[in-house]
């Protein structure tokens, strides 16, 4: 019999928080399953906790809240992970709403042991319409900077890592193939990420099979903070950051820029020759500068990883051994 805890992690975001928990408490699960909601306060220092304790009196038993002092999305997965009490653990974030049978709908898959995790569907919240310079479909798509994940209409085998906002993982898994990297993730105002999708491509590289199912969906909504230019840009050349970072390129600082000359070479190849009706587009346009950024950002944290190593290695170059006596 399978039981299920709901994690939800956050910073900050009491009163987002206050409507996504308040969507999750109409959650309806059958009466055999065993399930409860863990918030994680990533050290918070807005009235997080006081919202957290009022749904734990409102509904006892079914909230819990766990403090998590050192800052970082990932460190706060993992601790939550450890608290964690049942074997099916479920994710989403604290800016989101659910319809009452999401989390049932998002777990059903587990009965059947070929799924170590399931993945669904993220809309955008609200009425949400996109400026001229955004697509969220198509071949300029960057729907997924604002938290959009959509696969079709087919349940099954995903294709590629689901988002954090929307998916879940058997408490097993951690154990064998370990826990978030605390490499990535979010820390307070970072928009270094990648925690979540790394570790469901960690899985399905190992060969685990994870499910798509598209009637478990979460509204996300955007706010308007998030749909500037500016924001874009700090999100990709961060997203290359994050993306340097998995990958874990440390090579020898004289090659780093022959490495990225010729991605650059493949973009503007890509650009100009391949299709270069992009910039007939503003989105087109806006989607060419943002994979710039992001090819900046792969740049600039694949020299401060290999630096790192060059000076780690100076460092134990310098330690004298003394023998004893």
């Amino acid at each position: 019999m399978n039981s299920i805890t709901l994690i939800l992690c956050t910073y900050n975001r009491h009163r987002s928080l206050a409507v996504a928990l308040e969507s999750l408490a109409a959650s309806v699960m059958p009466d055999s399953v065993e399930w409860d909601i863990l918030v994680a306060d990533n050290n918070s220092k807005d009235q997080t906790k006081q919202v957290v304790e009022d749904f734990t009196r409102r509904f006892p038993g079914r909230f819990r809240y766990l403090f998590v002092s050192q800052q970082g999305k990932s460190h706060a997965l993992n601790a939550s992970i450890q608290a964690a009490r049942g074997n099916i653990l479920a994710f989403t974030d604290d800016d989101v709403t659910v319809e009452p049978d999401w989390l049932a709908k998002l777990t059903a898959p587990f009965e059947d042991r070929k799924w170590a995790g399931s993945g669904g569907k993220i809309r955008l919240g609200g009425y949400f319409t996109p400026p001229s310079w955004l697509a969220i479909s198509g071949p300029f798509n960057l729907g997924g900077s604002i938290v959009q994940f959509d696969e079709g209409k087919e349940q099954g085998d995903l294709k590629r890592a689901p988002f954090g906002a929307n998916m879940a993982f058997r408490k097993c898994i951690f154990a064998k193939y370990g826990d978030f990297r605390t490499d990535l993730g979010r820390t307070g105002k970072s928009l270094i990420g990648n925690e979540d999708t790394e570790l469901g491509e960690r899985l399905m590289a190992a060969g685990e099979s994870l499910c798509y199912v598209p009637s478990a969906i979460v509204n996300h909504p955007v706010p308007p903070e998030r749909l500037t230019k500016k924001y874009f840009r700090s999100y990709w050349f961060n997203y290359g950051r994050s993306v340097a970072r998995q990958a874990g390129k440390r090579m020898p600082l004289w090659k780093i820029p022959f490495h990225y000359l010729r991605q650059l070479k493949r973009k503007l190849h890509w650009m100009f020759v391949v299709d270069h009706h992009w910039i007939k587009n503003p989105q087109g346009r806006f989607f060419c500068e943002t994979s710039l950024y992001q090819l900046a950002g792969e740049m600039l944290e694949t020299y401060q990883q290999s630096w790192s190593r060059k000076e780690i290695a100076k460092d134990d170059s310098n330690v004298v051994a003394v023998s004893p006596r």
